[in-house]
């Protein structure tokens, strides 16, 4: 068995396969800035790989036993299947391959401050809306982040501080493989109970990050099952976050402009530290805007300048993100793929000045749709009109038997399709100027947006 720490200590050639994905490019870069020789492969051309590219790092199209070229260390993406060309070639040729996991485990170890934002919800947002406060406020921080931040047209970065601000899933555990100096918890919820099984099991994977970070816990207080999982952290510094009074930072006076926009008194205990006035809809937001601020305030900056550059973040790439406007019509496209996620991205959209919100709905996995079937027609609910997709299996074998159908049964006036042209089409012959067009996932529904969008072409 290598040790992946050990082994980045002497190798200087790592090469890795599927080096375009939102999770690897950020790492790759990191690596690339730490001196090492990267190659890289992948199947589809991506402005990701443009990046890549632009920095010196030679990448491949298509994926070949040859690529390997004379790594010391091959890293891939958790999606691979294992009979990849490469992934055989590297293990035939006794090269240590390690999954993107166990990189970013190491990579986290290489900075003196780490901040991991796990949470059911929020992770992508709070990441985004911390870094932009950071950059704004002079911290040059270090990012990793599950979505594009518009300020620096990237899902990460390199910095020159001995801080990075990191995504720290919980999907299989994986954020385990980190090594937080502090553990920002936003959220405990019922997802990936495939893997989990019950509930008290996601709580205690929790608790584990949570004891894994060195020095400080920045958690949603408010939480019933994030205060379990903090509770079994250990102790350590505590900040708390929430809309009640008994944390740390707290919001009170909540307002919406335009419907949908949060305004509210940042309070500090017990002391108002500014007025907020955020650019991203929806009040789940002032949570998120809450935890960047009591992280940022940690590192180093003050409260007001905290308070004063969120206001500047409109959003991360897939998180309520304004496409286009054509004939009328606006066209957003959200990564919610878990009913908590839909209800206050609908509820969001539903409280704007808009004639009729179309739900386009793209379920993720059939483990979570059978298990949250109910929970996914009562949200869906929400908006006028529900239009959705097949089930995008992604991992999954559907043991479940279950289908959109079954969804669709449950939902009145709901239509499904299963190809992306059909649903474009329908979209296309039936929205009407001062609608909005939402598409909802984490699969690839945004692309049914990009194919309504350019039937107006």
């Amino acid at each position: 068995m290598f040790d992946i720490d050990k082994l980045l200590e002497t190798v200087k050639r790592i090469h890795f396969i599927g080096i375009g994905g939102a999770g690897m490019c950020p790492l790759a870069e990191i690596l690339h800035s730490k001196g090492y020789q990267l190659s890289g492969s992948d199947n589809n051309e991506t402005d990701t790989l443009q990046r890549i590219r632009n920095l010196g790092i030679p990448v491949v199209l298509g994926q070949k036993a040859e690529n390997i070229g004379d790594a010391e260390m091959v890293v891939f993406t958790a999606a691979l299947l294992p009979d990849n060309p490469e992934l055989v070639a590297a293990r035939e040729m006794g090269v240590p391959t390690f999954e993107r996991s166990k990189l970013f485990g190491a990579v986290t170890r290489k900075f003196g401050n780490c901040i991991g934002v796990c949470g059911t919800h929020g992770k992508t947002t709070v990441t985004s809306m911390l870094t932009q406060i950071l950059l704004k406020s002079g911290v040059d921080t270090s990012a990793v982040i599950g979505g594009k931040l518009p300020l620096i047209n990237s899902n990460g970065r390199v910095g020159t501080e001995d801080l990075l601000v990191c995504e720290a899933c919980e999907f299989a555990n994986t954020f385990l493989d980190l090594s937080p100096s502090v553990a920002l918890i936003l959220n405990i919820d019922a997802d990936h109970l495939e893997f989990f099984k019950t509930m008290d099991n996601l709580i205690a994977s929790f608790g584990k990050f949570a004891a894994l970070a060195r020095d400080a816990v920045i958690f949603n207080g408010d939480d019933e099952k994030t205060l379990i999982a903090v509770a079994q952290g250990g102790e350590k510094k505590h900040i708390s976050f929430g809309y009640s009074d008994k944390n740390d930072f707290y919001a009170e006076n909540i307002t919406f402009k335009r419907g949908a926009f949060p305004v509210f008194d940042l309070m500090y205990k017990g002391e108002k530290k500014a007025e907020v006035e955020l650019s991203v809809p929806g009040k789940h937001n002032v949570l998120n805007a809450l935890a960047a601020i009591a992280s940022a305030h940690y590192t180093g900056v003050s409260i007001e300048d905290a308070a004063k550059n969120i206001t500047t973040f409109t959003g991360a790439g897939r998180r309520f993100e304004k496409l286009a406007e054509v004939n009328g019509i606006t066209v957003v496209d959200d990564y919610a793929h878990h009913p908590a996620e839909l209800k206050v991205t609908l509820e969001s959209a539903m409280n704007m000045e808009f004639n009729t919100v179309w739900a386009v709905f793209q379920p993720f996995t059939f483990s979570r749709t059978y298990m949250l079937l109910d929970d996914f027609a009562d949200v869906l609910k929400t908006a006028d009109k529900v239009v959705m997709t097949e089930i995008m299996g992604s991992r999954e074998v559907n043991t479940y038997d279950i289908h959109t159908e079954q969804l669709a049964e449950k939902i009145p006036g709901s239509v499904w399709f299963n190809s992306f042209d059909t649903v474009a089409q329908y979209l296309y012959d039936n929205v009407k100027p001062g609608d909005l067009v939402i598409t909802l996932g984490c699969g690839d529904v945004y692309k049914i947006a990009k194919k309504f969008i350019a039937l107006y072409d």
